[in-house]
């Protein structure tokens, strides 16, 4: 049977054999995965590995290469999977899952014995394929020049990958597909339209409308267990078969082999865009949507959502109604949404958790930037996954990978669950296979404790739930293989191990809000079971950045807290400015990350500990101006504008370097009263050095010395010095007061203090302006004196004496 792909594949070899590598974009139903590995054993010299983004369709594409050459799988053609492999010493084609590509080229970088590398559906852009394409590109520039690499695509723009990987030839495929009627909804689905009922309505309205095998996208397991039962009793003469990942194989293959007799209805997630073939369909009803892991930055945590399908994902869907007769697809929106829908979907490199990836960066001992990535990990997120690998104690405080790391590198779980299984040994498996599924018993609450109990005795848990307890006791029993033997702990114990960043410390009052050890706020719902425990370890949540539900948890007693995590646990001295209570509280607490376990009064806090707390109470607090010294500060300032080599002592220059200048002066002062009857003058003053303070009593000194030999302060806030004093204190005084040369601003008070005169020039104002103040000063206030020459008479402050 010729394919499509067949015509191109000549060019394909001879641009192999030319550069070694290349990019092949054939769209669906081309041939591609079947035919390219076949043809490249002709020039690889050594195994062919091929990298499928599913298990399931690896094992396809391995079955369906071996039935070609008319053999079983595992000679030729084999195949290696999680938990599963079939190849033998004959093997020349090697079909695998991403993942396991990765720990190839990590115990062996040189890849030695293999010939060739092919990554098939790269335009899924998942984060192993990111990360074994960059690795294997290193592998081949620094060790293996022979190796032959080609990236298969069929849909990703060819163009950028050819770029990376050094301007590699492209080969264009030209597919064979029939045309595909479409049809949308006439209306947009009402607000409250539930996805498994319209989808089941637009599904009996296909069956009705068409012949041949249906293909149904839906975004989950949960959506296609809720849309078949929907569908139960609506569609006589039709099987409806499920798809997904976690289906058992037997399922799963019931659902890829043609119909016979009856027509098959295939409820099927995203894997069966593009990497699978399922044979005699002609129809495609797409519910449009698709789930999606996200990874949130603010509270460090990755959730599954579900969102609207892009374009991208929209075509290759519709696109399977047409592979090898004309067809029908049947969208579940309308004609004018289609404009809305994005291009195409996110990278995984750029929603996902790190973890994983940082991992397998340090064990390879390169950093991001080192390696050929499509898409480089964003800085952020991958900041936080390295910290939590070192406080998993898998990287060095040089972010060196440990000797750990290396054992949770091996390991084919996430590094957190990875962990566990080598702390907490064998019994934590159950744990770790739970924690890496889905939910069996979601809706029931959040306690952790009736789902291990289900693994337990999955004959006592709803029939709904049971597949997928088997599914988990028998991934179970395989990382019990992987674990170690260390010595029992408890679950909540296991738990604490893997999430040291979610343990749960319950706040005060009457809601069930926690403060989580990493920092981050959670909630229960009212009501739950575990709403009133004091300690939990958060096992999973929906990633809220301001305050994350949880979705599931272990309740954790102290004692087991401290049993695992006491190396992370211990008392901190703590000073600090409370806005709240306008003090400095000296407090004693334990602490686990976020987490305050105890609290006490730190009764012999040194006074420096408290001088240095103060300092966040005088930011808050502002600085206490008196007038000395405001009248200090405004000397210096003036001083300073004309040259002078003087600290600067503005407030914003004051407030940035309190630690300097105010620190030494602040032992005793620890309330806002305190800070409120503080005298700034003396610690000014200490900011100047000697030549400096003579340099500013010199050109601004601080005080006039008056006929009477009493010191006036002098006033430099303003454009002019000025001060202000009794107008019988000035007697005497033929000449106008001068400070370094420039006339002071003299305001003369009459005895009770108030403005009589402001002059700048005095013997004038005794000569003219006198005698009028004279006369009126006179009948005011008879009983001082008030010359008829006041530079003739004595200076003075006293009053006459009554008769």
């Amino acid at each position: 049977m010729t394919l499509p792909i067949d015509a191109a594949l000549p060019d394909l070899l001879a641009a192999l054999r030319r550069a070694g590598c290349a990019v092949l974009q054939a769209p669906p139903g081309a041939g591609k995965t079947t035919r390219v590995p076949l043809a490249l054993r002709d020039i690889a010299k050594g195994r062919i590995v091929m990298l499928e983004p599913r298990r399931l369709a690896a094992r396809a594409a391995a079955e369906r290469m071996a039935e070609t050459l008319d053999e079983p799988v595992g000679q030729t053609v084999g195949y290696r999977i999680r938990g599963e492999a079939k190849t033998t010493a004959r093997t020349r084609i090697e079909v695998v899952t991403e993942g396991i590509l990765t720990r190839m080229l990590q115990s062996d970088p040189s890849l030695e014995g293999i010939g060739a590398v092919i990554f098939d559906e790269f335009h899924e852009r998942s984060l192993n394929a990111d990360l074994g394409l960059a690795l294997t590109w290193e592998a081949r520039t620094a060790l293996r020049e022979d190796l032959i690499l080609l990236v298969m695509s069929a849909t990703l723009d060819a163009a950028p990958v050819a770029a990376l990987l050094n301007d590699a030839p492209v080969v264009t495929a030209h597919g064979r597909s029939f045309a595909v009627e479409t049809h949308w909804l006439d209306a947009p689905l009402p607000r409250t339209a539930r996805l498994p009922e319209a989808t089941a309505d637009l599904v009996t309205r296909a069956v009705r409308e068409t012949d041949g095998g249906v293909l149904v996208f839906l975004p989950g397991e949960g959506e296609i267990r809720r849309t078949a039962a929907v569908l139960e009793g609506r569609l006589p003469g039709c099987d409806v078969r499920p798809l997904y990942g976690a289906l058992p194989f037997a399922a799963q293959r019931a659902a890829i082999v043609p119909a016979t007799g009856r027509r098959k209805v295939v409820l099927a997630t995203s894997i069966a865009e593009t990497s699978l073939t399922i044979q005699d369909i002609r129809v495609v009803v797409d519910a449009g949507r698709a789930r999606r892991a996200r990874f949130d930055p603010n509270s460090g945590m990755s959730r599954l959502v579900t969102e609207r399908v892009t374009r991208a994902e929209a075509e290759q869907r519709r696109g399977r109604a047409g592979r090898v007769a004309p067809g029908v697809c049947y969208r579940l929106w309308t004609r004018g949404a289609e404009g809305a829908l994005a291009s195409y979907p996110p990278a995984e490199i750029e929603a996902a958790d790190l973890s994983a990836l940082a991992l397998e960066l340090a064990l390879w001992g390169a950093e991001p930037q080192d390696l050929a990535f499509l898409t480089p990990p964003n800085p952020g997120p991958f900041a936080e996954a390295r910290a939590l690998l070192g406080q998993l104690g898998a990287l060095d405080e040089q972010g060196r990978i440990t000797a750990h790391g290396r054992d949770l590198a091996a390991l084919p779980v996430h590094p957190r669950l990875g962990h566990m299984l080598i702390r907490a040994g064998k019994q934590a498996a159950p744990l770790a296979a739970l924690l890496s599924d889905r939910d069996p018993l979601r809706g029931t609450g959040s306690d952790l404790t009736p789902r291990l109990r289900a693994l337990q005795d999955p004959q006592g848990a709803p029939p709904a739930a049971r597949p997928g307890l088997a599914r988990i006791r028998a991934e179970a029993g395989r990382l019990a293989r992987a674990a170690s033997d260390a010595p029992p702990v408890s679950a909540a114990e296991a738990a604490a191990l893997a999430y040291p960043d979610r343990i749960a410390l319950r706040r005060p009052g009457e809601a069930p809000r926690y403060v989580l050890s990493g920092g981050k706020g959670a909630i229960l719902e009212e009501g739950d079971p575990l709403a009133g425990q004091r300690l939990l370890v958060a096992l999973d949540l929906d990633g809220d950045a301001r305050e994350a539900r949880i979705r599931l948890a272990a309740p954790l007693a102290e004692s087991e807290l401290r049993a695992v995590h006491a190396n992370l646990i211990g008392w901190h001295d703590l000073c600090h400015w409370s806005r709240r209570e306008r003090r400095v509280l000296a407090r004693r607490q334990e602490h686990l990350g976020a987490l305050v376990l105890e609290d006490r009064i730190w009764k012999d806090a040194p006074p420096e500990a408290i001088a240095h707390a103060m300092l966040d109470g005088v930011r808050d607090l502002g600085l206490p101006w008196n007038e000395a010294a405001r009248r200090f500060r405004a000397r210096v300032n003036l001083v300073r504008r004309n040259g002078a080599d003087l600290p600067e002592m503005t407030d914003p220059a004051l407030m940035e370097s309190l630690e300097a200048w105010l620190l030494p002066h602040l032992t005793g002062i620890r309330t806002a009263a305190d800070w409120k009857r503080f005298d700034l003058l003396p610690a000014l003053r200490a900011m100047l050095d000697w030549p400096q303070t003579q340099t500013l009593d010199s050109a601004a000194p601080a005080w006039f010395l008056s006929p009477l030999g009493r010191k006036v302060p002098i006033d430099y806030s303003g454009a002019t010095p000025e001060i202000a004093l009794r107008l019988q204190e000035m007697f005497g005084q033929t000449t106008h007061p001068t400070v370094a040369g420039v006339p002071l601003r003299v305001t003369l008070l009459s005895p009770a203090g108030r403005p009589v005169q402001v002059t700048m020039d005095l013997p004038g104002f005794w000569a003219n302006s006198y005698a009028d103040v004279r006369k009126d000063m006179r009948g005011q206030y008879p009983r001082h004196p008030w010359p008829e020459d006041p530079t003739q008479a004595t200076p003075t402050l006293r009053a006459k004496p009554r008769r």
